[in-house]
Order: C-alpha cells, then structure tokens, then sequence
C-alpha cells in the first residue's frame, strides 16, 4: 500500500505504485487533464514519474508557481524540434530557461537572422497541433554518447562526455526529436500555446571566443494568450522607457567603447546623482551611521584573508606596484573592518554603523554590460553595522523599516521580500548558517512581512534579505539588501571586549538600500520615464521670456529660486515663447515658468506644466511654497 499525501493534507492510498497522471485521474477529469507535471517530496517532476513509496505530491497545473519553468523549458525542445526539421543538419547544443522565456544555441552552416523565425514559429505551431507525446528514457553516460553521435549531434555528444561515467542521464523524446534534458517536461506539445519567438544573437560554444560561433534563438513563453500579450505590451513600453535613450534625449549620461562599462556623467545626469545620494547621506546620519571613505585598491593578501580570493577572484580586476599585486575592492566590506579595527571596542559602544558610497569596481563580461544598469565601475550606498548577535533582531528590523521608508519617496509602493539561503560554495558550518538564517526569519516576523526563500542564492559570507522592487509598468527589480555575517570579522580580526571582559567577534551586517548607485538611477529613469517628480528632477523649473524686455525679470526669478535651494534654469533665446515651452516640455521639466510685460510689471509669474496644465499666475513666493512642499523627501 502507498500513501499519497495531498497539499490539503488528505490521503489517497493506492495498492501499487503510481504515476503523478494516475493520482491526478483519481481526483477528477479535469485535474488529470491540467496536469503539467509534478512535485513530489519538494521535488518538480513529470506527470509520468512513477511514485513508489509513501509521499507528498502537488499537481503542478498552470496555476502552480512551478507551472511556467516547465512550460518554458518544454518549449525550449519545440523550438529546437522545429529548427531541424527546416534545417536539417542543424546541431542542438543548450536551451535553458532564462527570465521570462527561454532561448537555444545552434550550430548550422549559416548563421539564423530575423528572417527566419516567422517560418519557425509556424513550424513550432504545427507541433503544437500534432500533440505528440512528451515521453522519459534513461541511458548510462557512454550509451547516451553513442546515440547523439549517431545522430550527428557533436556539441551534445560533447557536453555528456564532460558527464561522470557513472551517472545515469535522462533523454526526452517528442516525435523524431530527442535531446538530453533533467526535465520535468510538459507530458504533450498540445500544452504549449503561449509562445513567440523574440530575437537571435551570436553566442560562442560554451562562452568561449576560441570556439565555435553559433545561433542564439530567443523566445517567450507564457501560460496564456492573454499572458503573453500583456508581456509584450510591457516590452513595447520598457522600449519607450530604455534608460539609454532617455539619457540621451535629457542628456545625463553616456558610455563609449574607450570606457566599457564605466560612465561619463553629465551635469543633469550628476545633477540628479547628488540628490539621490544627498537624500540617502540624510536617511543614513538619521540613522546613526557614521561616513568612512576606505581606498581603492588593496593589497591581495587582505582580499585573501577575507574570502573573496577563493570566492570571488574571476570577477576582480588586479593591478601591480613594486611587487605587490593589489587589487581594485569588488565590495567595501574589508576596508570597513580595517576602520573598526582601529582601536579596543567595548560592548558599550556596539552598534558600530559606518556608511560609505564607496566606489567598487568588478570584471563583468562584456556581453553582460548594459547600460548603467549592469556596468564594471559602480558605487553603492553601501554599510556595515557592527554589533552583537542580541543585537541582530533590532538592527534588522530599524533597516527594513528604513528601507520600505524610502522606496516609498522613489515611487516605489508594491516591494517583495525574499531571504537567499546558503549557496553551496561559502565559508563556515551549517551551525553557523542556521543562526544567521534564523536572525533573519526572526527579524522579518517581528516587522510582521511575508517573505520567499531562495535556496542556494546567499552570498558566501552570509544569508540576505533582498527587496524586490515592482516599477510603473510591473517589471520587478531586486535593490537592498541586508546580510548576516558571522564569518568576515574572525577572518579579519575584528574584536570587542564583552560584559565579562572576554574578547569576541562582532556580527557584521552588510546593508545596503539603493545598492549601486547607477543601477538605481537606471531604474528611476525607466520608472518615471523620464519625467522625475519635482523633488527629484535635475532640472526643477525653467523660468522663459517672451521678449527681451523680461529678460532682467526672468533672470531676477531665476536668482531668486536658486538662492532658496532650487534647480532652476533660464532660457532668455531669442526664439518663440512656444518653441521655448515645446523644447522644455521634451525635456521634462516639471514647471516651465513664463513672463511677460503682464508679469513683470506685477512682480509674477505664469505657471505651467510639463503635462501641459495652466496653473495661472503666481507671486514668486507661492511658487516657493509650492517647490518647498514637493521637495519634502529632501526638505
């Protein structure tokens, strides 16, 4: 007898082993016809995997959260499927899934183009309407080699020799097509309805530019048409708000090849830099953090001593001097360990809270730079708290409430929180993981919040919470985060004394809130569009003269609202009073301020809005007052 235990907790026995369909068809029709696979014990499988002991299971439908990585990766393989059979001798090499889609790297004799993926999502449609059978076979390492090379397949042949001899590989057949693959896959290409096809792209085998260049095809797939069209709306509005083209239209900043990944800011683009990081220089003395400024480059020996040569070395730049190699700082976290060093600490003075924008650099792939979004030169809004471990709760909880308090004064409303346990490669025991991980869960319970849990996603010093922030067109970017430490401070030698005068380790809390500095500014461009709120803008409001006769008026209102902290600009061109108003409104600016014979004689101005709204004619110093009351997150 085997017992198959429900999600709500009910038990269904059967008399023989089962498949996840059979115990699907015993709940009902409809279930067994939704099923796209299973969980079973916590593990994601197919709807044909045969239980044979006592287990949980849930029924992965299209409404599971599981539901799209296997639709995903199902069509992933149609794709492929439907690649060879308009091209023959097309090599299959990797299809994995990526976010919001998937794509496949082919080798073929010429390389694919836009061109060609109408006909192959036709193709891929035509598989779908044949419903072929998704079925699971097993073959040892050597046999699974022998039976791609046999069908030409060098690349794969390739990856599964790379495979212990002893391992046991899973292939997945649908019609002629079969491909190595750990699955789960959808049990029949007639589940596959909510696709399209996106781009193509080069791609070196297996990342390497001595290799092969092959056919990158990309592809979204989604549970519904509806789904899928709501994507692509999405896109077509991300590709409005493309940071990139909106710097250059307000001109903020730019990027060029001398400089890869490193940005050349301009005075609007600092502009709105420094209020970003004069806001958060507020939010942190608020918060008792004390500024440090740490160097650049240090010695090797330190990054050594910290973890990060073993952990992180391939993604740091290094550099040399009289025989010592030094190395650019990845993160900022030993030079603050060095600053706390300095000194005996007693547990009176704990917490310690030293912030710095400190300026990292790290050696991403060129194909992975975009924009100022993922760059190899950056600064965060970075921190580091010093405490004890009765101290843990307390700080997190004061940082989660700070947090949530400015993504709020961004425009950022809808935040999720998630907590990255243990990768498999990190420093310490399993009893050292499990009380920073429990600090953490502790910390979020006593904010009273909902978190996920992302296994294996930690850093290799610590666990994190990580805020995942919704923008104005529902993409979702992760921004803060906050970790526990117990590993750094021993490996570096930070000490305080303790009540009984013994010495020990302090807990070191890595926190930051807006991370780097150029990726949070890309995001509020993309955000807002372009279009910053008052407080936010670089350029607050324009003061305009319709003839030269204000030209002294205007330039006197512009005197006036820059004495009082603003950022206001004058235009006095010779040019048409609606050119003027037209160029500033593409620029968005908030307030595009007018005068005239009218205005000048009564001391005034006249108030509009980039959206085009007339606010009438005002006093200078109620339009003070209207500036003053928007510019409240930094008042």
């Amino acid at each position: 007898m085997i017992n198959i235990t429900l999600p709500d907790g009910s038990r269904r026995p059967f008399e023989h082993p089962v498949t996840v369909a059979e115990v699907a068809a015993s709940i009902g029709a409809g279930l067994a016809k939704a099923a796209l696979g299973g969980k079973v014990d916590g593990k994601l499988v197919d709807a044909s995997f045969r239980i044979e002991n006592d287990a949980s299971l849930e029924i992965v439908t299209d409404k599971h959260p599981d539901a799209l990585d296997v639709l995903r990766h199902s069509t992933a393989h149609l794709l492929a499927q439907a690649v060879q059979r308009l091209y023959p001798g097309a090599q299959v090499t990797i299809g994995p899934v990526i976010d919001n889609g998937f794509y496949y790297d082919f080798a073929y004799e010429r390389p694919f183009t836009p061109e060609d993926l109408p006909a192959i999502e036709a193709e891929m449609l035509k598989i779908v309407k044949e419903a072929l059978p998704v079925t699971r076979s097993v073959k040892s390492r050597d046999e699974a080699v022998a039976f791609f090379k046999g069908l030409g397949e060098h690349y794969k042949a390739e990856i599964i020799e790379s495979i212990p001899a002893n391992e046991d590989l899973s292939l997945y057949t649908q019609g002629e097509f079969t491909d190595l693959c750990r699955g789960p896959h959808v049990p029949g290409t007639d589940k596959l309805r909510a696709f399209k096809l996106m781009k193509v792209a080069g791609a070196y085998w297996r990342g390497d530019h001595n290799n092969q260049m092959l056919s990158r095809i990309y592809g979204t797939a989604w549970l519904n048409d509806k789904d899928l069209k709501a994507y692509l709306v999405q896109l077509e509005e991300a590709e409005k708000r493309d940071h990139r083209k909106i710097a250059r239209q307000l001109d903020l900043f730019h990027i060029q090849e001398e400089a890869p990944g490193l940005v050349f800011w301009h005075p609007k683009g600092w502009q709105l830099w420094q209020v970003v990081e004069q806001y958060m220089r507020r939010v942190y003395r608020a918060s008792g953090y004390q500024e440090v400024r740490c160097p650049q480059i240090l010695d090797v020996s330190l990054w050594k001593k910290s973890g990060h040569w073993d952990n992180y070395k391939e993604n740091m730049f290094f550099t040399e001097s009289e025989k010592r190699t030094y190395a650019l700082k990845p993160m900022n976290c030993p030079g603050h360990v060095q600053v706390f060093n300095q000194g005996l600490h007693s547990y009176r003075d704990l917490p310690i809270r030293y912030g710095e924008f400190g300026a990292c650099h790290r050696n991403e792939p060129s194909g992975a730079l975009h924009g100022i979004l993922r760059v190899r030169g950056f600064t965060q809004d970075d921190g580091h708290v010093f405490c004890t471990e009765d101290q843990i709760e307390s700080e997190v909880t004061a940082f989660h409430r700070q947090a949530l308090r400015v993504y709020a004064d961004f425009g950022f409303s809808d935040v999720q929180i998630k907590i990255a346990l243990r990768p498999d490669n990190r420093l310490g025991d399993d009893a050292t993981w499990d009380k920073a991980e429990n600090a953490l869960r502790a910390a979020l319970s006593a904010c009273g919040v909902a978190w996920e849990e992302l296994p294996g996603e930690g850093a290799f010093y610590g666990p994190k919470i990580e805020y995942h922030l919704k923008d104005a067109i529902g993409r979702t970017w992760q921004l803060g985060t906050m970790q526990v430490d117990f590993m750094m401070p021993g490996r570096l030698g930070a000490e305080y004394v303790d009540e009984s005068s013994t010495k020990r380790h302090p807990v070191m809390l890595h926190r930051a809130i807006v991370g780097s500095m150029e990726r949070f500014i890309g995001i509020l461009v993309e955000n807002h569009a372009g279009a910053f709120p008052a407080w936010l803008a670089p350029v607050q409001a324009v003061v305009m003269n319709i003839t030269d006769a204000q030209a002294d008026w205007a330039e006197s209102v512009r005197k006036t609202l820059v004495n009082q902290g603003f950022r206001v600009q004058s235009d006095l061109r010779n040019e048409k009073i609606g050119y003027k108003i037209r160029e500033h409104t593409l620029q968005k600016v908030p307030y595009l301020l007018v005068v005239g014979d009218r205005e000048k004689e009564n001391g005034m101005i006249a108030v509009r809005t980039r959206s085009g709204e007339d606010l009438g004619t005002l006093s200078v110093d109620d339009f003070l007052a209207r500036l003053r009351e928007e510019n409240g997150p930094v008042a």
